[in-house]
């Protein structure tokens, strides 16, 4: 039985026991199910994930930057390719928060946070955000989980690691190995997160009955329209317009690849499969596909950020806090960065999502509301993802071609 089976199973268990509960024995609920079973399962699960954040945006920034080289060719396609997926992760998440806006799925009901008060604070300025992103101890920065100002301090070692090239070759292994360390860490909690997700989804349910299951009903089909609208207007349309092409014969050729990322919810996992089906079936040529993929594996999250900006969205709604323009901008702002340091592996998105919640001031605790159904929503997501890095690698093959045309007839 695989982890995604086996997270279904701890969904639907979680769901039933805590609708049950509810409505047959709410006192066993409040007094004894709830608070020594159903929150320390899901305490645990949410402390090993906040326990990972730090190390993994570390790791995959680093390698993210060290990894473009410093080629000419290799800056030029690096150049278009990190413009095309912090664009498109920009217009992603600006998607999902309009979307949450509107529909407004987390103004169904008022959650019990389990008798825990929260009370906003006032966010600071986008400009200071911007100008704290560099930090002045990067230890501190670590230390606190500063989030922002750990991206900046891992492009400039990356920036580093390129420019003195073989001087640092060993600290570069050092860093790729710390990564596949986390990786395996995260691999590991993953294993924990069936019996994380009953413990959550049953006390999200028990405490609040079918309200909850509506909620995050809403919850779920905001995020599915956004990555629908993403794929169908972004993605589509940039490869008609950039491309020159057809878009459906374009997500008809990566079906294969968009299959076998629905079923592993792993853009890592996925990549050799999406790497031979764009090179065979999109024209794309190995040295670009061999780039622009594993790249975007790394830092093009696209359905990634869709969640978080939904997610944000929701929670702040679930608990009756209104965000500002400026705090929706530094939404933005930090979706698109993190999203950038998502490692390819299933469930690193939750991980991430606490560092946007942070971002604004939200409770971190606001993650058990959809975690339940996150599982679920992360097949779709990865989906997206890789093809998102696929139409990159089209467009820019196609930028390639027609420059070497434009050469040879010059």
């Amino acid at each position: 039985m695989n982890l995604a089976v086996k997270i279904l199973i701890g969904l639907v268990l979680g769901a039933i026991a805590g609708l049950v509960l509810n409505l047959t024995a709410l006192d066993f609920f409040t007094g004894i199910a709830d608070p020594y079973i159903f929150e320390p399962l899901g305490t645990i699960f949410l402390n090993l994930i906040n326990l990972l954040v730090v190390p993994i945006v570390l790791f995959s920034i680093i390698l993210g930057v060290a990894g473009l080289g410093d080629t000419k060719k290799m800056g030029r396609i690096a150049t278009k390719t990190i413009v095309f997926f912090l664009s498109t992760t920009a217009i992603a998440i600006i998607i999902s928060i309009i979307l949450a806006v509107v529909i407004q799925p987390g103004s169904l009901t008022e959650y019990d946070t389990t008798g825990a008060t929260f009370e906003a604070k006032e966010a600071p300025p986008v400009w200071e955000t911007l100008i704290n992103i560099i930090p002045k101890n990067p230890f501190e920065a670590m230390a606190t989980g500063n989030i922002l100002q750990i991206i900046a301090f891992a492009i400039l070692i990356g920036f580093g690691l390129v420019k003195l090239g073989d001087k640092t070759a060993g600290l570069l292994k050092l860093v790729e190995q710390g990564n596949d360390l986390v990786m395996y860490l995260v691999m590991l909690v993953m294993k924990f997160a069936p019996y994380g997700t009953f413990g959550l989804i049953a006390s999200a349910i028990g405490s609040q009955g079918m309200d909850a299951i509506r909620a995050m009903g809403m919850y779920m089909i905001v995020v599915v329209a956004a990555l629908i609208l993403q794929l169908v207007i972004v993605y589509s349309g940039a490869i008609y317009f950039l491309a020159k092409q057809n878009p459906w014969k374009f997500i008809k050729g990566f079906a294969p690849a968009m299959g076998i990322a629905f079923s592993t919810s792993s853009s890592n996992a996925t990549l050799p499969v999406s790497m031979d089906v764009a090179q065979k079936r999109l024209g794309v040529s190995k040295s670009v596909s061999s780039f622009v993929q594993p790249l975007g594996a790394t830092i093009n999250m696209d359905g990634t950020a869709i969640m978080q900006g939904v997610a944000t969205v929701f929670i702040a709604q679930a608990f009756n806090v209104d965000l500002s323009f400026g705090e929706y901008a530094i939404v933005v702002l930090t979706a698109v960065l993190a999203s950038i340091g998502t490692a390819g592996v299933p469930g690193v998105g939750l991980i991430l999502l606490a560092t946007v919640l942070q971002s604004v001031n939200l409770p971190v605790e606001g993650i058990a509301l959809i975690l339940g159904v996150d599982r679920l929503l992360d097949m779709s997501r990865t989906a997206l993802n890789i093809t998102g890095d696929a139409t990159c690698a089209v467009i820019v093959q196609e930028s390639e071609d027609r420059r070497k045309e434009k050469l040879k007839n010059a």
